[in-house]
């Protein structure tokens, strides 16, 4: 059961006091409002403006905006027939300071940021709340300050580290060193860590586990950035051991079982997630993930729109890498993955006769209800045998912007209707394959490939089809960092990793260049590794760009 229920209404509470004291020095104006800006003073005010911090993931988490950032552009995504940022995934100009998915992340950020900073200032003023209570909470807002952090000095470099709360409109801003930045996260991180639990009553909340989680991806980043330590591998290895040996998380002997929606979201793997509800008074626009990586099936003989089935945003589309060399055919007799994670039969909906087909090997096809209507082999399944189907194949030849393989582990089907987009399912941030292929990444890194070894094969070994465990197995010789770069995107496919895993790398330009044709034209080394800067920040700093300038090639 959910437990943990926050919504934008909290963090407008718990805004409030900043927003007082700003119109006041701006406009001269009273603000009346029944909450005044002692109430996060208070136990359900500071109660309040925690859990408006937790809502300020959701500006990120299962959004477009998010995906954009991480999924587009990659090696193994690229642009379907459908949205309005097509040019993130290309790298035209049209990429530029006021693209509205980098300023709004950007904002969103920093108002959970500012909101954070409140909780921590005012903590020693809040009455009525448990001690210990209250440190918990201190500690939690501090792990998602950290946390933002992080995306912010990841996609933009330098950025203004602001670590207190600010009461009055000001003009002032600087960009602070990358190095700066990371110390902040950090100390943030290992200041949490101290008072938080293993557990939590509140299904939702930050706990010990995710906090050393965290502090292994952001090691593990911070190794390859301007901020980097030779111990950076090394601690980065010892937190996600930390995580793997001493909690309760439990590999599910599932794949596609992590993802099952409703009560599957909470299970032994998932370490924290943004949490969703389908209750409209509190979701907000809800977990919009569903939509943007399914095919225009529904316009297909035999096919329409089914809530079960996705409604199709087509959005994001693998690429040839993804679906000829990560998922190889050869690795599909072991690996179940592939199969688990993208629809390969569509049954009919809409029984008929038709003969407007993309699968042109035959003039028409007869579909009952329940019928295979579309299979998609992954393989080119010769012409005369497909003939022979009573239903469409889409072969990889027949790919286009608007029919490839869909990725399902996102899909919504407990939504009320058609058309409904407010998603309820949970958005997994972290889940214990991930630390899992952390530690192995960490471990190579150090040269400690006998030691990577065990923990790469755990995550292999639960996605093999039964039977199949030992062949998923791989030995010493064949952990690579190209292989890490593969299997990483085989376990964590779509769920936003992928943009930030090849710029820590120092991988981004070469292999888009190489695997997205999309892209490869515009993207540019020295430049395409950060976002812009948003105009918005420039305009509204004193100085301008001279105070706050933007970044190289922008």
């Amino acid at each position: 059961m959910k437990t943990l229920k926050y919504s934008k209404l909290a963090l407008a509470a718990a805004l409030l006091m900043v927003a007082t004291s700003s119109c006041k020095d701006l406009l001269d104006e009273k603000v009346v409002s029944q909450v005044g800006s002692d109430y996060i003073t208070t136990a359900a005010g500071f109660e309040a403006g925690t859990k408006a911090v937790y809502s300020s993931l959701r500006d990120f988490y299962g959004r477009e905006n998010g995906m954009d950032v991480t999924v587009f552009g990659t090696d193994t995504y690229t642009f379907g027939s459908d949205g309005s940022y097509k040019y993130m995934n290309q790298y035209t100009t049209q990429l530029d300071s006021r693209t509205q998915p980098i300023v709004d992340i950007w904002n969103a950020l920093y108002v959970g940021i500012n909101t954070a900073n409140a909780v921590v200032d005012q903590a020693p003023n809040v009455t009525g709340l448990d001690e210990a209570v209250k440190k918990r909470r201190v500690a939690e807002v501090k792990f998602l300050r950290a946390h933002h952090y992080f995306v912010l000095v990841q996609l933009y470099g330098a950025v203004p580290l602001v670590l207190n709360q600010i009461k009055a409109a000001t003009k002032e801003a600087t960009r602070t060193p990358v190095k700066d930045v990371y110390a902040a996260i950090v100390s943030d991180l290992e200041s949490a860590l101290v008072d938080l639990t293993p557990t939590t009553p509140d299904y939702g909340r930050v706990t010990k586990g995710a906090c050393e989680h965290l502090l292994a991806r952001v090691y593990l980043t911070k190794a390859t950035s301007e901020a980097a330590a030779p111990d950076d591998y090394a601690k980065a290895a010892t937190y996600a051991q930390n995580v793997i040996k001493n909690y309760t998380y439990k590999l599910l002997p599932d794949y596609a079982s992590v993802f099952q929606q409703g009560s599957g979201e909470i299970n032994d793997e998932v370490i924290f997630a943004t949490q969703y509800t389908a209750d409209p008074t509190t979701n907000g626009v809800g977990n919009e993930t569903h939509l943007y990586f399914v095919m225009e099936y529904d316009a297909q003989a035999g096919m329409k729109r089914d809530v079960s089935i996705g409604r199709p945003f087509r959005r994001f589309r693998p690429t040839v890498y993804m679906l000829d060399t990560v998922f190889a055919r050869r690795y599909r007799v072991n690996d179940s993955r592939y199969a688990k994670s993208y629809r390969t039969v569509y049954y009919c909906n809409n029984p008929g006769t038709f003969t407007n087909l993309f699968d042109t090997s035959k003039p028409s096809v007869t579909l009952k209800l329940g019928d295979t209507a579309i299979y998609l082999p992954g393989y080119e399944m010769p012409l005369a045998q497909r003939a022979k189907k009573p239903y469409q194949v889409m072969t990889p030849s027949l790919y286009r912007p608007n029919l490839f393989p869909t990725l399902t582990k996102f899909l919504d089907p407990l939504r009320p209707d058609l058309q409904y987009q407010p998603g309820s399912r949970d958005f997994l941030m972290f889940r214990l394959a991930e630390t899992y292929l952390i530690a192995a990444e960490a471990l190579l890194k150090q040269g400690k490939t006998a030691d990577a070894l065990p923990f790469i094969n755990a995550v292999r070994r639960r996605a093999a089809f039964p039977g199949k465990e030992a062949a998923m197995q791989i030995t010493a010789g064949q952990l690579t960092m190209d292989f890490i770069m593969e299997e990483r995107e085989r376990e964590l496919q779509g769920e936003m990793f992928r943009w930030f895993d090849l710029k820590r790398w120092g991988a981004l330009i070469s292999r888009v260049q190489k695997y997205n044709p999309d892209a490869a034209p515009n993207i540019k080394a020295g430049k395409h590794e950060l976002r812009p800067i948003p105009q918005d920040q420039i305009d509204r700093t004193a100085g301008g760009i001279t105070a706050f300038p933007q970044n190289p090639g922008y």
